[in-house]
């Protein structure tokens, strides 16, 4: 099969495209064709080695921590699904990621593909919906009424907190640039803060939760616009500098880890219309290098970059296939 690997950390060119051995699936895992891969900014952090210490991977790898495609074998002990259902997976990348023609996975990290939703959609959904959904109901547990701000509302990850604090409830405020701003509007947010044109900081108090996906400056001047004894919730980006105990607040790290609970609530969210994932663009699996570059650049947003692996990552199967 056909997969994009790095030999050795570095920069995009270090990524090529391999032919490599075929997976089998294991006694309990399914085998899937992939049909469309998310290139997220993790992606590319681990091809440059900076994520050894959480993610020691082996040489060479295969990156990509989601995907959707269609099931093609089943192990001997699967009950769980069937040759032909069409499926969301997120994949494990001390294993093997997601950037080839085919994966074998296990009945934790494997969920139906919604009807009605493209393959790329469907990998869109994943990783962004789970981290979305960890961070604002587990670890800031977001309630009817309060008042959130989203930092990067136009990003994959931000865009899904945008809908889901709406659909909880919350008021929200978001930050993007000017030429997002009508696309954040789009998804809910009650106020939009174009950082390029204004200053958040100076327009906004009394959250009870502001959700950082930026780090650094942003993350140091958010903390003022919390009320007393707010979250300010985050997840890796540029380092932090914890300053909540200066402002009274809580300051905590949204551990996102792929359990079948959080699957499963990412994608009956998306089943009931909820949660609707954002493709920003879709690209070959060959042309993977550029596809890091985009996100490395920070040049992309609304949504993820979607590998195209096959062809048909915008094709919507029909459920009744697989029956």
């Amino acid at each position: 099969m056909k997969a994009i690997r790095f030999a050795q950390f570095g920069g995009p060119d270090v990524l090529t495209l391999d032919e490599i051995a075929a997976t089998l699936p294991g006694p309990r895992e399914v085998l899937i064709d992939i049909e469309a891969a998310s290139v997220t900014p993790g992606d590319w952090k681990l091809r440059e080695g900076h994520l050894q210490q959480i993610f020691p991977v082996g040489l060479p790898c295969i990156p990509g921590r989601d995907g959707a495609g269609t099931v093609v074998a089943v192990g001997d002990q699967v009950d769980y699904a069937r040759v032909g259902d069409a499926v969301c997976f997120v994949a494990e990348r001390t294993i093997q990621g997601s950037y080839a023609e085919q994966i074998a996975r296990n009945a934790a990290s494997v969920v139906p593909l919604q009807p009605g939703l493209s393959f790329a959609e469907g990998a869109a959904l994943m990783h962004a919906g789970t981290c979305a959904w960890i961070a604002l109901v587990r670890f800031a547990g977001l309630q009817p009424g309060q008042k959130i701000l989203v930092q990067a509302a136009s990003g994959a990850i931000g865009g899904m907190a945008v809908q889901l604090a709406k659909h909880l409830g919350a008021w929200v405020a978001a930050t993007c640039s000017a030429r997002n701003s009508e696309y954040v509007r789009g998804l809910g947010a009650d106020l939009v803060l174009e950082y390029d044109r204004e200053d958040f900081a100076r327009n906004l108090r009394d959250c009870d939760v502001v959700l950082d996906l930026v780090g650094g400056d942003v993350h140091r001047r958010s903390y003022p616009v919390l009320k007393k004894g707010g979250s300010l919730v985050w997840l890796i980006a540029q380092p932090i500098e914890d300053c909540s105990a200066r402002h009274g607040v809580r300051s905590v790290q949204a551990h996102i880890h792929d359990d079948p609970q959080a699957l499963a609530a990412v994608i009956d969210l998306a089943r009931r219309g909820v949660l609707k994932p954002q493709v920003s663009r879709l690209m070959p699996l060959a042309e993977a290098a550029q596809a890091h570059r985009l996100v490395q650049g920070n040049a992309n947003s609304r949504g993820r970059v979607i590998l195209d692996i096959r062809g048909r990552a915008s094709h919507r199967p029909d459920p009744r296939a697989a029956a």
